[in-house]
Parts: C-alpha cells; sequence; structure tokens
C-alpha cells in the first residue's frame, strides 16, 4: 500500500517561517535605525524585504531610512565640496553609494569632484600662459573649461581678461596703423576736401567723395596731439556725413542721409542661439533699444536673429549677452506640522428622558374596543423599554499629522503644494419652460493642506517669499430638495510676504482651532442636588484643540548674476547713429619729432615744425631744423611729399602735417601766398 505525499503543508510552514523571519529583521532594522545604525539597520530592513518582497510595510520603511541616510549624506558633501574640501566631499559621496548604489545625485557629485579637479588644473596653466603673454594655448584652455561649464566664473573672467588684451582695434585690422597715427591740425575755415586731402597725405589713406558732396563745403577744426581716427570722425560728425570703409587703406565718405545710408552702409545677418532667456523677449528689447526693424524670434529653437548694421550686431551682442543668464533657483523646505488633541469626560447615570404607556387590546384584534378601555388595569397597559446607563469614560487623543516637502522653485515663479482630497460638489441647473430638464454638473474642491508660495531672489542672497497657508475640513453633510449633497468645510487661512537669508528658518504658528462642549441630561430636581446629583444625571465634556505649525527655510540654489560695471555700460553712439566715438581718454599719442601744425586762414598762414620752435609768418623760412631731433620715416602717399597744392588768391594754404625727409642742413618747402 503506498501513500501519496503532498507539499502543500510544507510549503505553508516554509512560508510561515520565512514570514516570521521577515519580521524579526524587520523589528531589528526598525532598531538599529533608531540607534543611528544606519548601513547595519538597512541591510537588516533588505533581508526583510527579500524575506517578503509584496508586502508594502516593509518596502515603505526600506524606502524611507535610505532616504533619510542619503539625504543627510549628501547634504554634508555638498557644504564640504563647496568649501573646497574635496577629500572629505569624496569620502561623504562614497558613503553615499554604499547605500544606494544607484543613486544619481551621489555619482553627479562625483563627477562634479573629478571635473573641479581637472578645471583647476587646466586654470591655473591658463593663467599661467596669461602671465607669459601666451594667450592662444590661454584661450584654448579656458575655452575647454566653458565647454563643459558654461557658468565658471573664473574662466569667464579671465577670458574677459584674454580678450580684452587681444582685442582688435575699433577700426578695420588693415586702417588700424593708419588710424592710430598721430596728428596735430588747425584749420578755420577750409575746404573740407582740402583737409581731407591733408590728412591722406599724412596717413596715407584714400578717400574717395560721393559725387553728392558738397564741394564748396567748408569746416574748422583745431586738434592738437590728436589722432587720424579722431580727425576723421570729427569732420564727419561736424559736416553730416558717414563714410564706408571700401579696402585695406581706401574709405567712401557720402552724405548722412537715409538713401544713402541704404545705398552704402553694409548689414550682416547674425544668429543668436540663446540658453536661458525667452526668444520673444530679447527680440521686444532689441526692437526698444536698438530700433532694430528686422529681428526674427524663433520661439521652437529660442534664437534670435538679427538683420542690422556692424556697429547694431555689436551691441545687440552685449545686450544678449546681459539677458542670457540663467534664472535665479531656491528650493524651499517646508515642514507642515498639526497638532491635534482631543478630551472627552462622560460621567454620571443616563435615565430614560421618557415614559411611555399603551393600552393593550384584551381581543387579540388590531385595534381597541371600548370594552377595552373600561377595563383597563397593570395587565392591560404596556410600558416602553426602560434603560438606565451608568457611564464612566474618559478618552485622551494626540494627533500629529507632517509634512516635509521640499520645492525648487525659479524666481519669481509660483509653487503649489497640496494634500489632502478632492471632494466632488454637484451643481443642479434646471432649464425653464415647458419641457425644461435638470443637468448635473460636477465640479471637485480641495480638502485639505494648501501651500501657495512665490519667492523672489534679491543680489543680496535674500529671498523674499510671498506664502499663504490653507487648512481645510470637511464637515457636515446637507442633503437638499433636489437630491444633491452639499458639504459644509472649516477653512483656517493664512498669508503674509517674509523676506530670509539663504538658510534661515521662520516658524509660522498661531492658527489655533479650539472647540468646547458641554452638555448634560438630568432628572429634575434630583440631579440638582450636590454630590448626589452624579446619581440622577450625567455629563459630557468634549475638548478639541487644533494647532497648525509652518517651518519655512529657503536654500538658495542659484542667485542672480550681477554684470559687471563695464558690461552694464557702454557706449552706443548718438540717437542718429551708432558710431561711437573714438576712446579720447586713451593715452595721448606722442607728437613725431618735426611734426608741423598747419594754420589756415584769412589772417594768417604759417606752420610750426616743433613744438620748441617759434611760429612762422608767412615768408619766413627756418634756416635748418635743429640737430637734436631726427627726421622720421615718412608714410607711404601717393604723390611726393613736397608738391604743393594749386591755390588761388585768397586760399588758405594747405602743408603736408606729415614730417618731410630732411637733413640737417636743407630748409623747409613753404608756399607763399601769391601777391595781389
Amino acid at each position: 500500500m503506498s501513500r501519496s505525499f503532498s507539499p502543500a503543508p510544507l510549503l505553508a510552514l516554509l512560508v510561515l517561517l520565512s514570514g516570521c523571519a521577515g519580521q524579526q529583521a524587520y523589528r531589528d532594522g526598525r532598531e538599529l535605525i533608531a540607534q543611528d545604525q544606519i548601513p547595519a539597520g538597512l541591510q537588516k530592513l533588505q533581508e526583510a524585504l527579500q524575506q517578503d518582497p509584496g508586502n508594502a510595510q516593509y518596502r515603505s520603511a526600506y524606502l524611507q531610512a535610505r532616504e533619510r541616510a542619503t539625504s543627510s549624506r549628501l547634504q554634508q558633501a555638498e557644504r564640504q565640496a563647496q568649501a573646497g574640501q574635496g577629500n572629505l566631499a569624496r569620502t561623504s559621496f562614497m558613503s553615499v553609494l554604499e547605500i544606494d548604489a544607484q543613486n544619481e545625485r551621489a555619482s553627479s557629485g562625483l563627477r562634479a569632484l573629478e571635473r573641479e579637479q581637472r578645471q583647476g588644473k587646466l586654470l591655473a596653466e591658463a593663467q599661467k600662459d596669461i602671465d607669459a603673454k601666451r594667450y592662444d594655448p590661454a584661450r584654448q584652455r579656458l575655452n575647454a573649461i566653458l565647454t563643459e561649464q558654461p557658468n565658471h566664473a573664473g574662466a569667464r573672467a579671465l577670458l574677459r581678461e584674454v580678450d580684452e588684451k587681444t582685442a582688435p582695434p575699433v577700426v578695420e585690422s588693415g586702417l588700424a596703423k593708419s588710424y592710430k597715427q598721430p596728428i596735430t591740425i588747425e584749420f578755420r575755415d577750409a575746404p573740407l576736401k582740402q583737409v581731407f586731402e591733408l590728412i591722406a597725405r599724412r596717413s596715407g589713406l584714400n578717400f574717395v567723395f560721393d559725387k553728392d558732396v558738397k564741394a564748396d563745403a567748408k569746416t574748422s577744426i583745431f586738434l592738437k596731439n590728436s589722432t587720424v581716427e579722431s580727425a576723421v570722425y570729427f569732420l564727419l560728425v561736424t559736416n553730416q556725413l558717414e563714410q564706408q570703409v571700401m579696402d585695406a587703406n581706401t574709405i567712401l565718405i557720402y552724405p548722412n542721409v537715409a538713401a544713402k545710408l541704404k545705398e552704402y552702409q553694409e548689414v550682416l545677418v547674425k544668429t543668436f542661439f540663446l540658453a536661458n532667456a525667452d526668444a520673444k523677449q530679447v527680440a521686444n528689447t532689441l526692437k526698444t533699444i536698438l530700433k532694430t526693424r528686422d529681428v526674427v524670434a524663433d520661439e521652437k529653437l529660442n534664437l534670435v536673429i538679427v538683420r542690422d548694421t556692424p556697429e547694431a550686431i555689436r551691441l545687440a551682442e552685449r545686450l544678449i549677452a546681459l539677458q542670457d543668464v540663467p534664472e535665479a533657483e531656491v528650493v524651499l523646505e517646508l515642514e507642515i506640522l498639526e497638532v491635534k488633541r482631543s478630551r472627552l469626560m462622560e460621567l454620571g447615570v443616563a435615565w430614560p428622558s421618557s415614559l411611555t404607556l399603551t393600552p393593550l387590546s384584551t381581543s387579540g384584534g388590531v385595534g381597541l374596543t371600548i370594552n377595552d378601555l373600561n377595563n383597563l388595569n397593570q395587565r392591560t397597559i404596556g410600558v416602553s423599554d426602560l434603560s438606565v446607563t451608568a457611564n464612566a469614560k474618559k478618552t485622551d487623543g494626540d494627533a500629529n499629522i507632517l509634512a516635509n516637502p521640499r520645492i525648487r522653485v525659479r524666481n519669481r515663479e509660483k509653487a503649489k503644494f497640496v494634500i489632502g482630497d478632492r471632494v466632488p460638489v454637484v451643481t443642479t441647473t434646471i432649464s425653464p419652460g415647458t419641457g425644461g430638464f435638470a443637468s448635473e454638473s460636477i465640479s471637485y474642491l480641495d480638502v485639505g493642506l494648501t501651500v501657495n508660495a512665490e519667492p523672489t531672489i534679491y543680489l543680496n542672497n535674500e529671498v523674499g517669499i510671498r506664502i499663504s497657508l490653507e487648512v481645510s475640513n470637511l464637515g457636515a453633510a446637507t442633503t437638499t430638495r433636489s437630491g444633491s449633497t452639499l458639504y459644509q468645510i472649516g477653512t483656517r487661512q493664512a498669508s503674509t510676504m517674509l523676506q530670509l537669508k539663504d538658510g534661515e528658518n521662520q516658524v509660522l504658528a498661531g492658527l489655533i482651532n479650539n472647540e468646547e462642549r458641554s452638555s448634560g441630561n438630568k432628572v429634575p430636581g434630583l440631579g440638582d442636588i450636590p454630590v448626589l446629583g452624579r446619581l440622577f444625571g450625567s455629563s459630557k465634556d468634549d475638548s478639541q484643540k487644533t494647532e497648525i505649525v509652518l517651518s519655512i527655510t529657503p536654500h538658495l540654489v542659484r542667485t542672480v548674476q550681477r554684470p559687471e560695471a563695464k558690461e552694464s555700460e557702454f557706449s552706443a553712439g548718438t540717437e542718429g547713429s551708432f558710431r561711437r566715438r573714438p576712446d579720447m581718454a586713451a593715452k595721448a599719442p606722442t607728437q613725431m619729432p618735426g611734426t608741423v601744425i598747419v594754420r589756415s586762414g584769412p589772417s594768417a598762414v604759417g606752420m610750426q615744425p616743433a613744438p620748441a620752435q617759434p611760429m612762422m609768418t608767412p615768408g619766413q623760412v627756418p634756416s635748418t631744423l635743429p640737430q637734436s631731433v631726427a627726421a622720421p620715416e615718412v608714410a607711404p602717399s601717393p604723390e611726393p611729399a613736397a608738391s604743393p597744392l594749386p591755390i588761388s588768391s585768397g586760399q588758405p594754404v594747405p602743408l603736408q602735417a606729415a614730417p618731410l625727409p630732411l637733413s640737417s642742413s636743407q630748409p623747409v618747402p613753404v608756399v607763399p601766398p601769391p601777391a595781389k
């Protein structure tokens, strides 16, 4: 005779044993965590979860404990990293990975430490290159840093330094040398083209005039120890003219009128990809500040395309650099605590409040007969149930409801946090008239805890917070005639505006709801006797007190970036032109030895060889140049330097301002005015 073996009892026994083992591991884990032995406690909780993977309590306890442990260690590691304690921060991040190997925040922190160490070496090497005036290698290292971390403050500062030291001149490179040549000229009511011809001979530049430039235009200009660039600029501005660079040494001069500007002025098209700013807002800024009409904002790609003059494009670059900065952000750490205390005292004897006597039928029928009423006695009169209850009850209750949300908010953006239920509210609409009908619509009302916060981040690392707190609870329900259900909702609200420093804590309390109810049920007369009255009555005292406490702490993630003074203020030309005035605050050009000062006017015509030489009158020729003055080289010019210009009677005498290649024994040629 063979017996069949069923594995079901054995499986049940194994499940029971594993459940007991999981409970023991769970209890051990909670105790170890309470003793601050986090790794050992987490290991026990993980064992309990492995014994019973579907147990929600085990999983919740394990996840919460792991989150608390990793959060505290991550905060410590980030503080150490900010303080420059890289080794300690690395150890803290590694301890987080021992608890949670998949923690992305710790992995990112380790990568950030490695990147910061590598960038620190590149920054130090770039500083050495700058000190040694090796600007190209320094720029490459700084660009490598900014590719990884665009907001690296040290790399940006050094890159600005490199740009300033290697910045090209204001004018085109082909004209830079000629534009920076020193010059001293003095003209009064001289023909404009004649003055430009003098500058051309001095600098080697070629000037081409538009046909609409007035041939009889006259000008007055007095410049000492200035530059060719400044002389050209002042001549153009004072005579309503504009210039257009044609090639390395040729400049076109034309009237500053709308038709000529459209004909000669070159325009550029540049695309600006924005990282943080809004394309539409940037486009509006360019239209308002630069009066640029050809601006296209692509909101999908978040880019701005600008078509304007080179000067306007350069200004647009600076304006966009000021706007395209990351938004400031803050983490609001909230802690909401609801403390509810209830006290109930019920003591005494509850006597029946009424006595009901009911005649009984003796015939067994449903109703009473007149004979039954005539024969009423103690057997034919029924009495309702009489019950006496002795009450001796005292109830104390304390409840704490805690919410600890962490919300990351951008500057001047609204954040909302809701904990509670959404209660349906039915609204019935009845259409009037014959054949009218009733329709119902359902809307939902948030009941519970609602927090609204709107931070404003200031430049002094302070955060202004507009915050409102609402705590609502569902009360009694009421049914209307149409069958709709209405709820009574109790609410407590508080709203305020406060300003806190980074990491400063503020507690908002005092939202207290205190309810006290007293009721009694006693026999008239007997219930009013002192002490003994407790035997002939019952009293009930109910007290409920609820208080809401809100704690808020802001932690700045990114502050508002204040631009440097030289970036926030720059020259933008005039109302009619973006052309900037030459920097007159720059180092004054050194006057070349033998520089001639030319004076032109109806009263006197002459020249002054050097500052040490006296002024000469027309017809007076110095014998020789001073022996201590060496004749400098002459800039190339299209015509011989000594060729005088054809003049007529009464015209001012134009003389070349460049030093002439003369020896110490050669006289200086001067063209005297024609005799009348």
